[in-house]
């Protein structure tokens, strides 16, 4: 049926009231064929965001700070909400990894929070709350990401099911690489039919186009032989791996004689065989029981010095009379050629059990019992195989895992990899949990049992609360939010070291890549251009200035315009916000009866989130 038709029909109905036409009206408009569908329930951290706009103040005396070159990661205290929105102006576009670990919505105490109420089995909106409540973060996550960056989202058996589906809807099916399944914990006698031992990690990127293929560490174990002779010399290597195994599938390229040692024709075990008796004849296979080799003739007859030819009385060849031939053949794969390559990731992964985190945390004197191994981090970092100076991000911090193996992976490769991390601090998890965690794993820390636990002193803090200003673009509040953009500006730019200028109303911020000149005042222009003149880097100097309009003073900088990049101030905030904050009054529950959303050639709506 045409949804406008519906609609027309529900217009002309008597013996219901306009609110009652106007519900009708709603849910035509947002029934869909097929897609998730949940009633969208107000929440208190975005309703604050109709009347007010988030920055991010420094909370300096809790910065630790090991040197001018090392990483700069951030710790940001606030519902994260409202520190994505302020990332938005930071780091739209710049995020290469996220992670977050959300609540998995088990209904259990303590695990889910909505509105300042614990969300339980019993509630009727528990998942809608759930699907509200992600939906909001994961919308604008989105937008932090670079064209190529990956989300890794971890969720158990609950929300599975509806969280895969609203990935779909935010970041498309197409751009969904892949659901892991994670061994959490060993078996044990809990549960009524199954007992629970596993949870996921659900894997999307921005654009599978843009996206490099993941690549997997090799197990250097395998490689147990040395070569002896040969340009490879010294090399290890591994030949365990049969050139024919019977798993595999039929390809019609994939069956063919191979010449032994001695002389005789070997082929898997099938009926079919080439009409020529020589090596690389070939046969095309008729049915399921024609088995193949793992490569194709024409990679065979390329790469047919790395078979190797073992004689066995079990092998399950053939020779080119049918009978059971003397030899298996294997395949030689050298460590280093292996590595460069590297190993395409499981989709299952049993070695990053909770225990090991739990552990882990509890030698460093602090009670949490929910902390993931910072190993599976760590691991999903470096599959994605990017290069080892990337930003991650992970906004549900808990513990703050995520910072300690973006730490612990820079320490293994030299990397110069950045983490940002934000938590809340319900039941002071923030002030008692991530924060230690972080200042123990950054400086030396001895713990109550005497042992000196692991430590990554080459490494910044920087941590942040989220304030306010008001939305309201009176002259008044755009000043404020200019004062209080000064800590957004060296997120942005991560230049952290202020200097000495000795010009009112300007602050002066400079590292060896970056120089930022903040004004707050027009009147400081005219003896900022002077301080240009005479500045002698390489580097544009970026500069921020106030103004009640989009203009940055663009005409007054005429003759240094070659020394300086210009960006209005609060404009540039406001136009980061605009995407991601929700509408200034939330929309009413009558519907405009003559506005129908947008729809198809077949009466179907385009969009209802």
């Amino acid at each position: 049926m045409n949804k406008q038709d519906l609609i027309s029909k529900i217009k002309q109905l008597d013996g219901i009231s306009q609110d009652e036409r106007a519900y009708l009206i709603n849910l035509v408009n947002t029934k869909k064929k097929y897609g998730l569908v949940w009633e969208d329930k107000p929440e208190d951290f975005e309703e604050q965001l109709r009347d007010n706009l988030p920055v991010l103040k420094e909370v300096k005396e809790k910065a630790i700070i090991n040197g001018e070159d090392n990483p700069n990661h951030i710790l940001i205290e606030g519902d994260n909400l409202h520190a994505l929105t302020a990332l938005t102006f930071t780091h739209e576009g710049k995020i290469d990894v996220i992670y977050i670990d959300p609540p998995y919505n088990t209904g259990a105490k303590e695990d889910f929070i909505y509105n300042d109420h614990y969300v339980d089995k019993e509630d009727a909106f528990r998942h809608s709350k759930w699907l509200s409540f992600m939906h909001r973060r994961l919308r604008i996550a989105k937008s932090l990401l670079k064209e190529d960056g990956v989300i890794f989202c971890s969720i158990g058996d609950d929300e599975i099911s509806q969280l895969t589906l609203l990935f779909n809807e935010i970041f498309t099916e197409k751009n969904k690489l892949g659901v892991i399944t994670r061994l959490a914990k060993p078996a044990d006698d809990q549960g009524n039919y199954f007992s629970s031992s596993k949870d996921y990690v659900i894997a999307y990127t921005k654009s599978i186009n843009l996206l490099a293929n993941f690549k997997d560490s090799v197990n250097e174990t395998l490689f147990k032989k040395v070569e002896t002779v040969g340009p490879k010399t010294g090399e290890k290597y591994r030949d365990d791996v049969a050139f024919y195994q019977a798993a595999l599938g039929v390809r019609p390229n994939l069956r063919y004689y191979v010449k032994c040692p001695d002389g005789s024709l070997v082929i898997p075990p099938g009926n079919t065989f080439p009409v020529e008796k020589s090596d690389g004849s070939q046969s095309i296979p008729q049915s399921d029981e024609d088995k193949c080799w793992r490569w194709s003739l024409e990679k065979y007859l390329i790469d047919k010095h790395l078979l190797v030819y073992k004689k066995s009385n079990k092998t399950p060849l053939v020779d080119e009379f049918g009978n059971q031939a003397k030899w298996n053949i294997y395949t030689k794969s050298y460590l280093n050629d292996r590595s460069e390559k590297g190993a395409s990731p499981r989709d299952f992964i049993d070695q990053f059990i909770n225990r090991k985190g739990a552990d882990l945390i509890k030698q460093y004197d602090i009670k949490f019992s929910y902390s993931k191994p910072f190993e599976l981090i760590q691991h999903l970092v470096k599959i994605t195989n990017k290069s080892n100076d990337i930003t991650v991000l992970d906004f549900f911090a808990g513990s703050g895992t995520a910072l300690h193996s973006v730490m612990s992976l820079n320490e293994l490769d030299k990397g110069t990899r950045t983490c940002i991390i934000s938590t809340n601090n319900e039941n002071n998890i923030c002030e008692e949990v991530t924060y230690p965690r972080c200042e123990r794993t950054i400086n030396p820390y001895t713990n109550k049992k005497g042992k000196e636990m692991p430590s990554f002193p080459n490494n910044n803090l920087r941590y942040y609360k989220s304030e306010f200003v008001s939305r309201e673009t009176s002259l008044n509040n755009k000043r404020e939010l200019t004062l209080l953009a000064t800590e957004l500006l060296c997120i942005k730019e991560n230049c952290y070291a202020e200097k000495k200028i000795d010009i009112k109303k300007v602050k002066y911020f400079e590292n060896n890549k970056v120089t930022l000149l903040i004004l707050f005042d027009d009147i400081a222009i005219t003896e900022t251009i002077e301080f240009i003149k005479n500045y002698t880097s390489k580097n544009k100097i970026k500069i921020y200035i106030f103004s009640i309009g989009s203009d940055p003073y663009t005409e007054d900088f005429t003759e240094v315009l070659n020394k300086v990049e210009l960006c209005a101030l609060p404009d540039a905030i406001y136009k980061a916000y605009q995407n991601v904050l929700p509408k200034r009054k939330r929309p009413e529950t009558i519907i405009d009866l003559e506005t129908v959303n947008p729809i198809n050639e077949n009466g179907e709506q385009l969009s209802i989130l």
